[in-house]
């Protein structure tokens, strides 16, 4: 489930900029902040992530390009703590996968298998948008999503949720592995507005890890948008990141 990386699209405006907070699960206690920015350049959606210690210094990055597609795109992943990198990027026509475990690990690249309907980081909420009309209607959809440190794809199942208070306005969605043996992993619940389809809340496993390595079950609470521009984004992807969060206050 670590591979969810739902630092998705919160709409579909270009030049835009918005902030998740991810808490411990039922605390106030933010273990690590979100900046997105999107954007379009030459007709192909944008995408920088900066992955922030509690106090705000940015010790990941995220790069997202939406090619060959919005729901399968390219990307590339650092964390400074620790020297970690995964991606997928794509040459000749033929598309990769690579991890680095750390600063100390060589690069690990392979093939990226060919399946179809595939779903790739960022590009889970592109295929929520995509199959928005079926999951309204209370259908179940299934998808395979990659898997970097495997290079390979896991079958998800996304299923609409009883909406409850608010019906109106959120959709409650869950997804959990499509397999005999999904029961062992915990499932993630998202709501989205159901007026422009923004991601508001993500509730599981991230795949930001904390200090000591390990994937966290957070809950991230994420802002409406705001307007972005070029110099802002530039600098989002140049900013240098820190090795460490320690001593930042929560």
């Amino acid at each position: 489930m670590a591979m969810l990386s739902l630092s998705a699209a919160m709409s579909a405006c270009a030049d835009e900029r918005y902030e998740g907070a991810a808490y411990a699960p039922d605390t106030e206690r933010v273990l690590y902040r979100e900046t997105h920015w999107r954007y379009s350049q030459d007709g192909v959606g944008q995408r920088i992530v900066l992955y922030r210690c509690p106090r705000g210094e940015a010790f990941a990055r995220k790069v997202v390009t939406d090619s060959p597609s919005a729901s399968a795109p390219d990307f590339d992943f650092v964390d400074a703590r620790d020297g970690y990198e995964e991606g997928v990027w794509s040459r000749q026509g033929r598309r990769y996968v690579y991890t680095r475990k750390d600063t100390a690990a060589a690069r690990k690249e392979t093939a990226l298998p060919d399946r179809a309907g595939a779903v790739i980081d960022a590009g889970f909420d592109a295929m929520i948008r995509s199959r928005w009309d079926a999951l309204s209607a209370g259908k179940p959809i299934a998808a395979p999503f990659l898997l970097p440190s495997r290079g390979s794809f896991l079958d998800f199942r996304i299923e609409p949720l009883e909406q409850g208070n608010g019906a109106a306005s959120v959709r409650r969605l869950r997804m959990a592995l499509d397999t005999w043996y999904g029961f062992a992993i915990a499932p993630i619940e998202l709501r989205y507005a159901v007026a422009d389809r923004r991601l508001l809340t993500f509730q599981g496993i991230s795949t930001i890890r904390d200090q000591a390595g390990r994937y966290q079950n957070v809950r991230i609470e994420f802002a409406a948008p705001t307007r972005s521009d070029a110099a802002e984004r530039q600098a989002a992807r140049t900013q240098p990141l820190v090795n460490s969060c320690a001593g930042a206050s929560t």
